[in-house]
């Protein structure tokens, strides 16, 4: 229930935080570890980090100004592919910031970076995860994902994504081989 409450908390303060320039700017979320929040070992649970991860997302999809078309076009965000490195352990009510980026993008197809960092306290600045992500848009009607062109037009940013990092080729490359074999079965 509590993402629940954290997605309207971020569509009702969106308009008042200021407007992001994408790809350029990152969204800043500062949140805290709520004791739902947590596993056995009072940390917070692994599959929540991703779970968070889409209010980054969601954010800098509103405040970029994409959001409106999306809403439009009844277009669907879609995750194709996530790795995450867990660094330092978050645990209950630490406060931390979830930054989300644009980091490149493929024809049809958006890479983030997504990181975990304590917003107070001894740690404050540390890592506590770190994820690449790999999405995109897809459009219902047409049955067909979005021309990541179309979307930086929308923007009114460059089409030309910046060279890929060896770590986010890395990335991608694990994931067309992971894309292959499933294929293959």
């Amino acid at each position: 229930m509590n993402l629940w409450l954290r997605l309207i908390w971020l569509f009702l303060t969106a308009p008042r935080r200021p407007k992001l320039a994408v790809p350029a700017e990152t969204s800043t979320l500062v949140l805290r570890v709520l004791p739902n929040d947590l596993d056995l070992s009072l940390h917070m649970n692994n599959g929540r980090y991703l779970a968070i991860m889409d209010l980054g997302r969601i954010d800098l999809l509103i405040r970029s100004g994409l959001g409106r078309a999306v809403w439009q076009h009844s277009w669907t965000p879609v995750a194709n592919a996530v790795v995450m490195r867990f660094r330092r352990e978050l645990r209950a009510f630490d406060r931390y910031r979830l930054e989300t980026r644009v980091v490149g993008w493929l024809e049809e197809a958006v890479l983030m970076e997504q990181v975990f960092v304590f917003d107070q306290g001894d740690r404050e600045g540390q890592v506590a995860a770190r994820a690449l992500f790999k999405g995109a848009l897809y459009d219902r009607k047409a049955k067909c994902y979005v021309p990541v062109a179309q979307l930086m037009e929308t923007l009114g940013a460059s089409a030309e994504s910046p060279p890929p990092t060896s770590e986010l080729e890395a990335f991608l490359a694990a994931d067309r081989a992971m894309r292959d074999t499933d294929r293959e079965r």
